[in-house]
């Protein structure tokens, strides 16, 4: 990172990040979730309400990113979790937006990955990219490349961006894949089951989120991992995204750990 504002963020994180942590030290291990997925939602409101432009609650948005990604990663060193994080950074509906903001959005992205490189290393954190990637410009799918290669040993948190992404998409090219390999005789239709469709999406091989955190007190799942947020437990934060701070974060994990996961089965904890 050669911002010297981002290095001082960096540092100021690193000094306080073990009293962060700290504050969930009464919360046990395995109610930590293993999987977070975020919908980080207000970049271009937090803009409009302190007049400025949309382009820069983008890059308010980013640093947000930094400070959560590694908060998570510190987490995963001290409570083996989350072992994923999945953030929804920009949509297939997305393209819909004016097109100096998607050009400002592909050029934040390969500025992200280029300068974030190095704190994935330091952190340990693996990378990994779910969406139509045949359809970014090919300088993305180049830094996408680069950082997947660079990442691939790494063994602690493994960082999700959702680039071009929209789960019916997703849904629907694994619908796709399946009958493609049923023409072909590879699967008879009767073996097609739900772990037959989940090998088959973009995220084959991670667990299902446990948590699933919107940001700006948007009561919508937008088109987001709907097939594997089934169990999800819901957070929803009032904070635009450039304001959800380490402290929110925290926050999310205990409203998760305090929750009775039933998964369709009766509610015991208050039997007799």
């Amino acid at each position: 990172m050669n911002d010297p504002q981002d290095a001082r963020e960096m540092s100021d994180y690193a000094d306080n990040a073990r009293s962060m942590t700290a504050s969930l030290l009464n919360v046990p291990r395995e109610r930590i979730p293993r999987h977070i997925a975020i919908i980080m939602d207000g970049n271009g409101r937090w803009a409009v309400s302190r007049g400025l432009q949309r382009v820069q609650g983008h890059q308010e948005g980013a640093r947000t990113v930094r400070s959560i990604v590694t908060e998570c990663a510190e987490l995963r060193k001290h409570f083996a979790a989350p072992d994923y994080l999945t953030l929804y950074s920009f949509s297939l509906e997305n393209w819909k937006r004016p097109a100096t903001e998607v050009s400002f959005l592909m050029q934040m992205y390969i500025d992200y990955l280029r300068q974030e490189r190095v704190t994935m290393m330091e952190n340990n954190i693996q990378f990994r990219q779910i969406g139509r990637l045949d359809q970014l410009p090919d300088p993305v799918l180049e830094e996408v490349d680069r950082t997947l290669a660079e990442t691939k040993n790494n063994t602690g948190l493994t960082l999700v961006l959702a680039l071009n992404y929209g789960s019916r998409a997703e849904i629907t090219d694994a619908v796709r894949a399946i009958a493609e390999k049923v023409k072909r005789g590879q699967i008879e239709p009767r073996d097609i089951d739900e772990k037959a469709i989940s090998s088959h999406l973009y995220t084959a091989g991670m667990p299902d989120p446990d948590l699933l955190i919107r940001t700006a007190g948007e009561m919508r799942v937008s088109n987001y991992l709907l097939w594997q947020i089934s169990y999800a437990e819901l957070y929803v934060s009032e904070k635009y995204w450039p304001d959800f701070a380490v402290t929110d974060l925290h926050d999310a994990i205990r409203a998760f750990a305090s929750r009775n996961r039933r998964f369709g089965g009766l509610d015991h904890s208050n039997t007799k």
